[in-house]
């Protein structure tokens, strides 16, 4: 074998290990990407868990706000329905406004907010809400990562190459960030 041949040889190889270098990074990424999900799903379902003992808690003082609870319950419904991280995002944001909207109307039973109950749930609830915070932002920060490794040259190429494409970012519905509107007349 030539030098020249070797030097051919060399630099293949080295090009090959380049390539897997920048696939394995992207795979590694991703995996990372769904642990993370996992453990914003894991948060999802404690609070998923904590809803039914907060409906029945509340409606025993709450009689006529059925339609709160039943908006609740359908979108819980549909969130075990869903089958990509995507939809169910979306429909967490469901889960999360009827809850603001059953706690905005909890304010005004005195007798709800005074329970030990109510307010063992409440604490455990915003518990999970704050451990729901920190799993989607670590979540959020995987994906910074696996999405700026990919779009950077060459990376960007290797990752079309392999099928990696961008990942989505969990991110608040607007109406989530404002306080609900509760009219009591």
């Amino acid at each position: 074998m030539s030098i020249r041949s070797g030097m051919i040889f060399l630099f293949i190889a080295i090009c090959a290990l380049y390539v897997g270098g920048i696939y394995n990074r992207a795979a590694i990424q991703q995996n990372k990407i769904q642990s993370q999900w996992a453990q914003v799903e894991t948060q999802y379902q404690r609070r998923y868990d904590l809803i039914p003992n907060l409906v029945s808690t509340s409606k025993a003082y709450m009689k006529h706000e059925s339609d709160v609870f039943k908006g609740i319950a359908e979108a819980r419904a549909e969130y075990s329905r869903a089958a990509s991280p995507k939809e169910r995002m979306e429909k967490t944001k469901e889960i999360e406004l009827g809850l603001a909207q059953l706690l905005a109307i909890a304010e005004s039973y005195p007798e709800l907010r005074s329970s030990e109950t109510m307010q063992a749930l409440m604490t455990e609830l915003a518990g999970t809400e704050n451990r729901i915070s920190v799993e989607r932002k670590r979540y959020n920060d995987e994906v910074v990562k696996y999405n700026m490794s990919i779009s950077t040259f060459p990376a960007h190429y290797i990752a079309k190459v392999f099928s990696f494409s961008q990942e989505n970012y969990f991110e608040a519905e607007t109406a989530s960030t404002q306080p609900v509107a509760v009219n009591f007349d």
